[in-house]
């Protein structure tokens, strides 16, 4: 299985701290932000089921601006190969 290398940005872990910070923050948002989070340092890669969580956010017009970048950052660490 390929690797991606890709980490998170330090802005964009600064958006998902804060989006989990925030009580009023979406489900999706927060889970969102815990996959950021989780691959800010380590080598951990999207699952297919957060790729397909992120997709669909990308998608829809009823997401936020922030929550549609959390998605973007997601999307972009998955792996190349599924």
């Amino acid at each position: 299985m390929a690797f991606n290398n890709k980490k998170s940005s330090t802005g964009m872990t600064s958006l998902a701290s804060k989006t989990l910070q925030n009580s009023n923050s979406s489900s999706i948002s927060r889970s969102l932000a815990g996959s950021v989070l989780s691959q800010s340092s380590s080598r951990n890669q999207t699952s297919g089921y957060m790729e397909t969580k992120a997709s669909n956010v990308l998608k829809s017009s009823k997401y936020n601006t922030s929550t549609k970048k959390l998605a973007a950052s997601v999307l972009s660490q998955s792996n190349k190969l599924r």
